[in-house]
């Protein structure tokens, strides 16, 4: 086992998972970047200097023990299993919104700043994945592509001898992200949602001007409780875990990127050991 020294301010998920999955969601501290970017900015397309995101990256992984697998986000749906085979080149960028594994050591992330960040594990710690969720991309399907792709995992195949895992033997842990006071949308958004399932209309509340206020961690768990999860923990909608309320401990996109000029990334993380 390599050593864990997680920065004090970093985020321990407390949910009901096994010894050997690690998992932890950054906040602002223990980095180098300046301001706007303050202090563990995780975001190399985020304006901040690349030098500085790059020694941020390297204190993650020492902390951790492990080099997080950074993906090249786009808001979409694709799934990849990690480790990627064959392998891509050195500079390659995985575009990818979500990602699973059962090989000990490799160390799913997701970045995000308002996005919601969504890690999974089983109950016997035999596999673990990441989705990076904003609206559009759970809209569209991001958390099914990925419980799918991780039901289909040979560690959790191969123990069931092929059956399919009971989706109540999935653990589930909602990071930080853009609260239900602070997330205004147009009705586009709430169109889309309510396609899906119209039971999605309580998790928005009317506003002037055609506007809504949107609950994205609210969105999630609903989405969830339909594939069968019973085990999800972490964002409960209240205050201390909108980043756009909380801006000396969590970098907020919508909160920064006009007044300040830019807005950091924080990383989600999860792991086998």
């Amino acid at each position: 086992m390599r050593p864990i020294a997680l920065h004090p301010d970093w985020i321990v998920p407390r949910w009901p998972a096994p010894d050997a999955v690690h998992a932890v969601f950054t906040t602002r501290a223990g980095g180098v970047s300046r301001p706007p970017f303050d202090s563990l900015n995780l975001g190399r397309p985020s304006g901040d200097d690349v030098a500085c995101v790059d020694i941020n990256r390297r204190r993650l992984a020492d902390a951790i023990g492990y080099p997080p697998v950074f993906m090249g986000q786009v808001h979409g749906v694709v799934s990849v299993v990690l480790p990627v085979v064959p392998p891509l080149p050195e500079d390659a960028v995985i575009e990818a919104d979500a990602c699973t594994t059962d090989s000990p050591g490799t160390v799913c992330t997701v970045r995000v700043a308002d996005c919601l960040s969504v890690l999974f594990t089983d109950r016997a710690g035999r596999a673990v994945g990441a989705a990076h969720a904003g609206w559009r991309g759970l809209a569209l399907g991001v958390l099914e592509r990925t419980v799918a792709q991780f039901c289909q995992l040979p560690a959790l195949a191969d123990a069931v001898h092929g059956a399919p895992i009971d989706p109540a033997d999935i653990l589930v842990w909602l990071g930080p992200c853009i609260g239900p006071g602070a997330f205004e949308v147009g009705g586009e958004v709430r169109t889309a949602f309510l396609a899906g399932d119209a039971q999605a209309e309580r998790c928005f509340r009317p506003q002037r001007d055609k506007k809504w206020l949107a609950d994205l961690a609210a969105l999630a768990r609903q989405r969830l409780q339909a594939l069968g999860m019973v085990s999800i923990h972490g964002n409960d909608s209240t205050a201390s875990w909108c980043t756009v309320g909380n801006p000396s401990r969590f970098f907020s996109h919508r909160r920064d990127s006009v007044a300040l000029s830019g807005s950091g990334r924080m990383a989600a993380c999860i792991w086998i050991i």
